[in-house]
């Protein structure tokens, strides 16, 4: 992030922050292993900064992570309009149901897998595909909240054995963060064996929300992004949806033990 008004403000606060500990540029420089030039270069905006930046300043400055709180609020305000609805659902869930047919479901995704499923799209820029990273592992942050959502995610065999020699070694750490994740009281992984060849979830990714208050949301997602749906009659059709494809997927246990024995037969 560079600029705009966001922007402007995690300066400010820099500034402020490093004015009240009693530092210098130069010796604030020091402290996060940049020149006092390279500071006065940030804090007038003529220099970018970035998280790791933005987290070592925050150390330094004992701020309570106000930057970095600061900065995902910025990014929140800069996704897309068609993400926010969707976004506060997620935020604000109670119980969480997603179908992934091709890919391991973001909210459970370590960062090296969502480096490399990001990076695929080669009309991003690397910047690009850093803050679209550490956005999705930002979005995480629901899961370890005191009083987390129940998820309950549906992914396919076929995805856990996706693993060319190339992408067998990130392959294992994301199967062992799933099996890590099933262990935990609120979240459920199961599997759709291969042997199901097809099923109504194979015609795309969903995802469902419900809020304290029992109102449901979905989302779906798409080449061009996304689409929150809201309406009655079209999040029943996605809830009776996903009621097919659960019950053609694996008890828990079942799949933890499949997830294992993909993970044996690479070794």
């Amino acid at each position: 992030m560079e600029s705009g008004p966001s922007a402007e403000l995690i300066r400010a606060q820099l500034r402020r922050l490093r004015m009240k500990a009693g530092l210098s540029q130069e010796e604030f420089g020091k402290l996060v292993h940049f020149s006092g030039s390279h500071i006065s270069s940030i804090e007038l905006g003529q220099r970018p900064f970035d998280r790791l930046f933005l987290k070592r300043a925050d150390e330094v400055l004992d701020s309570g992570e106000l930057l970095i709180t600061l900065l995902k609020m910025a990014e929140r305000e800069g996704q897309p309009s068609w993400l926010r609805p969707w976004l506060d659902a997620e935020r604000d869930a109670q119980l969480l149901w997603c179908y992934h047919p091709t890919l391991i479901p973001g909210l459970l995704q370590i960062e090296n897998y969502a480096r490399t499923v990001i990076r695929a799209d080669d009309m991003l820029s690397d910047d690009e595909v850093e803050r679209r990273v550490a956005v999705r592992m930002d979005r995480q942050a629901v899961l370890g909240r005191p009083q987390p959502p129940k998820l309950v995610t549906v992914i396919e065999e076929t995805v856990l054995r996706r693993a060319d020699e190339s992408f067998r070694g990130i392959m294992a750490q994301q199967i062992a963060h799933l099996l890590e994740c099933a262990e935990r009281s609120h979240i459920s992984v199961h599997v759709v064996p291969a042997e199901i060849s097809t099923h109504v979830g194979l015609a795309g990714p969903f995802t469902l929300a419900r809020s304290e208050g029992g109102e449901w949301v979905g989302h779906l997602e798409n080449q061009l992004g996304g689409t929150s749906i809201d309406k009655d009659e079209d999040v029943a059709s996605l809830v009776a949806r996903w009621e097919s494809v659960r019950s053609e997927a694996l008890p828990r246990r079942q799949s933890i033990e499949l997830m294992k024995e993909v993970m044996t037969s690479w070794s």
